[in-house]
């Protein structure tokens, strides 16, 4: 019953790329409040705080943020299954190591981008270690390790 919820990525809804999906949210958590707080903050200025009261104001900037990240997330995964299917040749689909098992793919890795985003916003000052530590993992598992599950098989799952 564990299998399921920890282990390969064919099988499992978790995996040791969920470390980088958390990271991941923590860095582009950090960009998209960035972004929305510049862009919206521009639009919500114009507008009049009685047709907005500030609260109304902060639950639609947290929607677009949501919106934003999820948006981004899905565009990843679809990506990634494109690649794992194929798309950019045989030696990346070797490396991928199979097709992503559908929970974790459609549930668990882009909740924990929103976890990562909901972190960066208790504790922004994690930004920047996440960053290098997702540097140093990207690095370590696409040019030193032979497939994406390397690190996974190792740990024994």
């Amino acid at each position: 019953m564990l299998d399921i919820i920890w282990g390969l990525k064919t099988t499992a809804i978790f995996d040791v790329w969920s470390l980088e999906h958390l990271l991941n949210g923590l860095s582009i958590g950090a960009g998209v409040l960035i972004f929305n707080h510049k862009n919206l903050g521009q639009i919500f200025s114009t507008l009049n705080d009685r047709l907005f009261p500030g609260r109304l104001i902060n639950i639609i900037k947290r929607k677009y943020d949501l919106i934003l990240i999820l948006f981004l997330a899905y565009f990843w995964e679809s990506f990634e299954h494109y690649l794992e299917t194929g798309l950019a040749g045989q030696r990346v689909v070797d490396w991928f190591y199979g097709v992503e098992f559908w929970p974790n793919r459609l549930l668990a890795d882009p909740l924990l981008l929103v976890l990562g985003y909901l972190i960066v916003k208790k504790w922004s000052q994690l930004v920047w270690p996440a960053r290098a530590f997702s540097m140093i993992w990207l690095f370590f598992n696409i040019f030193i390790f032979p497939h994406s599950m390397y690190l996974q098989k190792l740990l024994g799952s």
